[in-house]
């Protein structure tokens, strides 16, 4: 079978190597531009030597035609860079997956007062499809520009869409309370990351505002069809990978079968496993795998509905969804390249 023509912009931070590791068991990808500024001239495998054996590529500086010769590109750069570039690959007939937040917010001007930078791109961002696969499949199917989403907001949406779907909670006053590895502040070295600054710690951040609230918000009011209302606060723990989001929400009438109304919901989904009754999903299980895994349960008091839902924030939270989309776009089985379990231990 004829193979798909792959660039990756910007393959140095944790979800570009991520996507290296994963496109390099992938069938039909075939790699033909890695770029970085910084490490031009390098090969891949020099800077993640995990790949040594299954990745050959050398890192260059962009070049649009060089970029413009493939039939999809992975945009892995810091928000702000993708709209630059998007709007003229797609115009040389290239299928975008961005992997940064440049096109997860329908409206500019919510992207600037999340961001702080006013969005270059408005008809691109028109276009694109948020790339939540058990949400949206058939447009992304169609889509020449899938913006992939958020890690907390994939393990938060998936959590609640069947409850929202299916009007059975207060959309007022849903609570996602989240805790990510520090691989979710990505690769750079700050002061936050380091070793001895998280190590045996615990704490939450974000708490007036973090930059996913709005892609969150935004998500789930389209599962409920009106406005949701949800308080957000995530949380760092001293782990490389995994996303817990512990889900609260109020029922508006008594439900019979909670789990049901989950495996109902997402019978046939190879990416989402929703637990038997009474288990409690660890971010372990997930580690390495494009999976998310619930667990929905009922409170004591017989209203209050809390979901747990974990996933790994660099593979269904970032570029194993990403691989997913990717698949849908070009017509492949979903699952190709991403049917491996999760490590463990």
């Amino acid at each position: 079978m004829e193979s798909i023509k792959i660039g990756i912009i910007g393959g140095t931070g944790y979800t570009g190597a991520e996507l290296l590791r994963l496109l390099a068991r992938h069938p039909r990808a075939e790699l033909r531009v890695l770029t970085s500024r910084q490490e031009a001239g390098k090969r891949a495998d020099a800077l993640f030597p995990a790949l040594r054996g299954h990745c050959d590529a050398v890192f260059e500086v962009p070049d649009p035609e060089r970029l413009a010769a493939c039939d999809a590109v992975f945009f892995a750069t810091p928000h702000g860079t993708a709209m630059q570039m998007a709007p003229a690959l797609i115009e040389r007939g290239v299928k975008v997956l961005d992997l940064s937040a440049d096109f997860r917010l329908k409206d500019a001007a919510e992207f600037q007062r999340w961001y702080k930078l006013e969005h270059s791109a408005p008809a691109a961002l028109a276009e694109a499809v948020y790339g939540l696969p058990e949400l949206h499949r058939e447009a992304i199917r169609r889509a020449r520009l899938v913006a992939c989403p958020g890690c907390y907001p994939t393990a938060v949406q998936l959590g609640l869409a069947p409850l929202l779907e299916a009007g059975l909670v207060d959309t007022r006053g849903l609570v996602a309370d989240c805790k990510s590895g520090t691989s979710g502040g990505g690769r750079e070295a700050k002061i936050g990351s380091l070793y001895c600054e998280v190590t045996e710690s615990f704490k939450a951040y974000g708490v007036p505002g973090h930059r996913h609230l709005p892609e969150i918000t935004q998500g789930l009011s389209g599962c409920a069809g009106e406005t949701v209302g949800i308080t957000f606060v995530p949380h760092l723990v001293p782990m490389s990978r995994g996303i817990h989001a512990t889900l609260y929400a109020r029922l508006r009438k008594p439900l019979a079968d909670l789990r049901g109304l989950y495996a109902q919901r997402y019978a046939g989904e190879a990416f989402v496993d929703v637990l038997p009754v009474g288990d409690h999903p660890e971010t372990r299980s997930v580690r390495g795998a494009n999976v998310c895994r619930i667990s929905p349960h009922l409170g004591p008091d017989g209203e209050t509905v809390v979901v747990l839902s974990v996933i790994d924030n660099l593979v269904k939270g970032a570029s194993g969804q990403a691989v997913q989309c990717f698949n849908l776009m070009f017509g492949l089985p979903e699952t190709l390249g991403l049917d491996a379990p999760a490590l463990a231990p």
